[in-house]
Parts: structure tokens; sequence; C-alpha cells
């Protein structure tokens, strides 16, 4: 309106094209108003009303026709909806036609299978599974192929679809999907089953194919939500494509969870049958698909209802089997009854001393075969060991009971008493250690520790390298052969001697010799004085053979050059800290004619039922046979002389060994072509690593701790 207040204002006039104005008229209420008729400059042409009615607003179909323009209005004119319908009556006049319900029906399902075509271009497959998808344990097997431990969070191991037998693998077709290899990776009946029960109630198992279940179980997480239903679907679809058939079912039957803590098909037979599933029957493996609808109704160990639904199930499966053809009824009918699966699933003997096997198979298995820490901790490694499970059941028997002893004797003193001991075999194979009380509680491993002097159980590689090497009295003269029968002092307290005279240690004190006991024997022969122990000869002989040949033999026979300290008159009288392993390696290599094989735990190595290339060590010359008689004769009469009671039939050599200052008691022998070395000594863990004196709680050199021990060990007690 303009200031006069009657006259309208030329920007409020309606411009529209001059057909807006046919359909506007068709469409007025009031067919008596005069429509006006536009000028060229947008004002009232003559004659019209000053107080004129406002006009109606235009109906959709007449914004829409006008917006087209002239060369779509008989196409808008098709397709947009005229409400109400003339020719129709009630509420016919306002429900769409048929032309219009086709054309919303087209437009959805265009819309839909644009949107799913986008969705499936823009799926990728992760690169990286599920942690769970690909962790396996680790498994360790006895010499005699028992389980002995398990490592790893996972209980899994992978199998190759060429070793799961097809009963194993129609069974699980039967119980899960039968249209397995003909079906695109999807189930779309069940997938809307399965998006209903998730939007609703009820229950979540069912509705997937193996395509999807694999996809859930390595890329996905468990989440019961559509956008976890669909992102399944556009996997499996898009996995369907990509890879085979066989490959996803063997990926399914590897990473399916079965109850009783276990992952996979091959852990599964184990768990509920104690075997491998090479070995499963039809009866057996139609009861684990039976697992794959939820271990937790269908493990008959947990209640009577479960064994009644496991019965019912596996009848079903086996049924099944023979309508898709996979199984006769002749051979339906051989089962007709039920296979009872194991109360419990076989336990391994964790903790206590197999941790420390485990721990040294572990070590042993990664270097041996050239595994990283990395790849060993992913798990699906079978580990064959040496050792022997009767060996150390004996062995761990012995060390309990004599600890038993020791604290009845003297309680204070046993809380710090330590046994180290270890079993090897001529050919390198360790068959048994003794680790600790209880790996966890004591990880350190006494069997693999350097922490005591080896004594006196080390003359036999002084002995050994001067049978083998000769000695020198003057500095540059030619060696002089040594025999068993060679003459030496045997006086306590003589001094040690080099070519130019007494031996002075660096404070300016000369050095001499101690016998045990501080005992004298006179001249004696190096054969006798091995056998009685004496200190004094070999003190001398090493020095005699130079102290870097005693040591080179002994780092031959076994010992390891780390366990070494100087190279002082002292070395001769076992100042070396060899392990009980080591120490038994060494007296091996004496009872097997003088040839030495490196200690090894571990014997062959799987993963996943195929072969790992593992590095034997191989048997080398450490010392002359004749030498490595003369050394095992002396240590015959050591043992003879030591226990005269004895069964003379049975072949044993060895000799106990002390330490100075009394901070160590040996005995290390060979029985039955093992060797077996035993360590007692006393160490406060709480305070520090240094030894403290036995004080008469590992008993007497003639009736040791020790000893006792390793007669136990090798049945001789």
């Amino acid at each position: 309106m303009t200031k006069a207040g009657w006259e309208p204002d030329e920007t409020m006039q309606l411009k529209a094209p001059a057909s807006l104005y046919v359909e506007y008229a068709e469409n007025a209420e009031c067919a008596n108003e005069a429509v006006p008729s536009p000028t060229p400059s947008g004002g009232s042409g003559p004659g019209t009303s000053r107080r004129r009615r406002r006009a109606p607003r235009p109906s959709p179909l007449a914004r829409l026709r006008a917006a087209a323009g002239p060369r779509l209005i008989p196409f808008v004119a098709r397709v947009a909806p005229r409400y109400p319908h003339t020719g129709r009556t009630g509420w016919r006049r306002w429900a769409p036609s048929r032309r219009q319900w086709l054309g919303v029906a087209l437009t959805f399902t265009g819309l839909t299978a644009g949107f799913l075509g986008v969705a499936y271009a823009a799926t990728d497959i992760p690169e990286n599974l599920n942690s769970y998808a690909t962790q396996q344990d680790n498994v360790y097997f006895w010499s005699d192929g028992t389980p002995m431990a398990r490592t790893g969070w996972v209980r899994r191991q992978a199998m190759p679809l060429k070793d799961i037998p097809e009963d194993v693998r129609d069974a699980v077709l039967a119980a899960e999907n039968a249209s397995f290899y003909s079906d695109p990776g999807i189930s779309f009946s069940g997938l809307t089953r399965a998006l209903w029960r998730t939007v609703g109630q009820g229950d979540t198992q069912g509705g997937s194919t193996i395509t999807q279940q694999y996809v859930k179980n390595v890329y996905l997480n468990q989440d019961r939500s559509v956008g976890r239903k669909f992102t399944e679907a556009m996997l499996a679809l898009k996995l369907d494509n990509g890879m085979s058939k066989d490959d996803i079912l063997e990926g399914y039957l590897n990473t399916s969870w079965f109850g009783r803590g276990t992952y996979g098909i091959q852990r599964a037979s184990q768990a509920y049958y104690g075997k491998d599933v090479g070995e499963l029957d039809a009866g057996e493996a139609a009861f684990l698909a039976s697992l794959l609808k939820g271990a937790a109704l269908y493990d008959p160990a947990l209640s009577k209802a479960n064994h009644a639904r496991a019965v019912e199930r596996w009848s079903w499966i086996l049924d099944r089997m023979v309508e898709n053809g996979t199984l006769s009824k002749s051979e339906r009918a051989r089962y007709r009854k039920f296979p009872e699966p194991l109360k419990r699933a076989p336990g391994y003997d964790t903790g206590k001393q197999s941790d420390y096997l485990v721990e040294l198979a572990a070590q042993y298995a990664k270097k041996a075969a050239h595994i990283s820490a990395r790849e060993f901790d992913l798990g699906g490694y079978q580990i064959y060991t040496t050792f022997d499970h009767k060996q150390e059941t004996a062995l761990t028997d012995a060390v309990t009971q004599a600890r038993e002893r020791a604290r009845k004797a003297d309680a204070a003193k046993a809380k710090s008493l330590h046994f180290g001991a270890a079993s090897v075999a001529t050919d390198g194979r360790i068959l048994a250690v003794h680790g600790g009380p209880d790996h966890r509680t004591q990880g350190y491993n006494e069997s693999n520790a350097t922490t005591v002097p080896a004594g006196s159980a080390f003359l036999p590689f002084v002995y050994a390298a001067a049978l083998e090497k000769g000695v020198h009295r003057t500095r540059d003269g030619a060696a002089t052969e040594v025999t068993p029968r060679t003459l030496y002092d045997g006086d306590d307290g003589i001094p040690v001697r080099t070519p130019e005279g007494p031996y002075w240690d660096r404070g300016g004190k000369q050095v001499t010799a101690h016998n045990d006991g501080r005992r004298s024997y006179g001249r004696i022969s190096l054969s006798r004085a091995l056998a009685l122990s004496v200190n004094t000869p070999f003190m001398q002989l090493g020095m005699d053979t130079g102290l870097d040949e005693v040591r080179d033999t002994a780092q031959a026979a076994g010992l390891l050059s780390s366990s070494f300290g100087p190279q002082v008159p002292a070395m001769s009288l076992g100042s070396a800290t060899p392990s009980a392993i080591r120490m038994a390696s060494g007296y091996a290599t004496f009872a097997a004619a003088g040839t030495h094989v490196e200690p090894y735990s571990v014997a062959r190595i799987t993963r996943n039922g195929s072969e790992v290339t593992l590095t034997k060590p191989a048997s080398r010359r450490a010392v002359k046979a004749s030498v490595a008689e003369a050394v095992q004769s002396a240590l015959t009469d050591a043992f003879r002389t030591a226990h005269p009671g004895a069964d003379p039939a049975i072949e044993v050599a060895g000799k106990a060994g002390t330490a100075q200052n009394d901070t160590a008691s040996w005995y290390v022998g060979t029985a039955h072509s093992v060797s077996t070395a035993v360590v007692a000594y006393r160490i406060d863990l709480g305070k520090s690593l240094e030894p403290l004196p036995l004080s008469g709680i590992a008993g007497t050199s003639g009736d040791s701790v020790p000893y006792t021990v390793w007669s136990g060990a090798r049945g001789l007690g």
C-alpha cells in the first residue's frame, strides 16, 4: 500500500507467467471475482477496483507446471497426482493410483539398488584381522608325544582343510549351511530374520551363512546391531567373490568357538575327545558341529538338559547329512549311540616344573628354528621336546624329598636352600631338569643358572686336558706325555710352581693348594687322585698343562666360556660357575667316548601340521676316545670307592664336588648313558645373589644330599 492508504504499491504486484493466471482462474473458489490481466508496466489497468480481494494461493500442481515450463508441462501432468481424483468417490478420491504406486516402488528399488551398489563398491576387506583370528597357542609335548603344556591366551591351532576329514566338513555344512557351495555368501531370508531378532527380541543364533559367520569371526566384533549386520553382509558378498569356498570353510573351521576355552575344530577335537581332528568319525564330527549353535547349550558335561539337547541335535545333523547325500543310510545306521565326549578337557601340568621346561624349550626353538619372538607369540607351533616324563618325575620327586628332609633338619637354613639339577643323554638330549620349587613363585631357573662354582667336580676336565695335551716341565720345552699312572705330590699345603719357581699372587703371597680336611696323600697317581678327589695334584697339573689348555678342553667338552673367570691356579679347583645342564653335558662327553653334542631341548617343530626347519646340533670330537675312556674309568673308581655297596652290574661313573668356603655341593655322574648333575647351595634371594655357607645342611662329602638326589633320579637309591 502507498502512503495514500489505498493505492497499491507497484512492488506488491504478483508477477507470474500468463499460463499461471489461466490455471489460477480455473481453481479460484470465487468464479465471479475478476481476474486482473497484467499490464506491461505491472500496474492496474483501467476499470480495476481499488478494494480488491486478495487472490487465493496457487495449487502445488499449478506451481509445479509453472516451474516446469511449457515443454515439461505434459510430462508433469501425467506424473503429478491430481487430488482429489475425479471420477472416484470416498477415500479412493485421495488414494494414489497404480501408476503412482508403481512409480514409488520403482524409485525406491532404484535408490536401494544404487545405495547397495555404492556400499558394495566402497567396502574393502580389512587388511588387519581380528586379533583373536590369528592368535593361536603353542603346544609342548613330552618326548613320547603326549601333551606337556600350552602357552598363549587363545586355545587355537589352525589346520589345513586337506587335513580335516570330509565327514567333519559335511557335518558342519549340514548343521550350519547346506547351500554353502552354491550361495552368494549371504542368505537374504536368514539376514532378514537376523535383523528382526536384532531389533526385536529372541535367539541371536542362526540367520547367517558360513561366510557371514567367518566374516564375523575374523573381521568384526560380536556386537548385536543393525550396522554390524549390514557390514557383515557387505563383507560376506565381497569375500565370496574374491576368495574360494574352500578357503572360507577352512578359515571358518579354524576360528569358530567350540566351548571349553577352545577355538577351531582341532582344539575342539582334543578338548572333547582327546584326539586330533583327523581321527574323528562322522558321529563325533556331528556332535562337534552341534556346538557351533552354542556350546553353552550343547556341552553335555554342563547339565542333563544340555545332554538331551546335544543328543537330539547330533541325531538331526546325521539325518541332515543323509538328506544332503554326504552320508549313506547304511553308514547312518552305524551311529545309533551318542558318542559321549570327555567329562572335561585334558589338562596340562602348567606351573611348577613344566614352566621351567617350557622356558628352556621356547628359547631353544626360537634360536634353532630362526623364529622371531613376534612370530612365536602369534602361536600355532607344536614343539616336541626331548624331556622324558618319567625321568622328570623321578628327578622332581627326589629333589622334593631332599627339600623336605632339609626342612625337618634345619627349617631356618632350608628356607635359603636351592637345588639345580639336569639330566642330559650322551647324544645331547636334555631329558629332565629341576629349575626350582615352583615357576609361579620363582621364575629363576636353577638348572640353567651360573651362580656357584663347580669346585672339585671340575677336576675331570683338568685330568682330560693333561691326558690330551701333555705337560710342560720347562717354559720352552716340548710337551711330556701324561698317563693315568703318572705320579704327583698329593700332600696338603704344597706350593704351586711354575717353570721358573713358586707362583706368587698379586698380593705378593705364595699360592698353595689344600685338600679337603687338610689331608695329605704323598705321591699319588693321577687316576687315583681323581678317584679320591685329591686337590693338590690337579692344581699343579693345571699349571703344568697350561690353564688355557684346561679352559679349552672344558669348553670343548660342553662348558660355556662365560662361566670362566681369570686364568689363575684356582681355576683348576673349579672356580668356574657352570650350570647344572652344562656340567651334565660335560660329563656326558666322557661317557660318549669323547664326542660332544651341544645340549638341546627340542627334537622337532611343526606349525599347524607343517614341518618347521630346525637346526640340530652336530656331534664333534672334544677329546680323544682313549682320553675319555681314561677319565670315565677314573670316575667309575671314584663312584665305587665312595659307594662300595652299589650294584657292580650297573655301569656307573661319577664323583662329588665341593666348593671353597663350603658354598656349593655337587654330584655329577653317568648311568645308563645319561649324565645327571645336581648342585645344592644356599642363597637368600631377598637379600643378594651371594652364596652362603651350607653349614652341613647338604650332608657330608661321602653321603651328600646331591648324591641322594642323583641316585634317586637315576633309580639307584
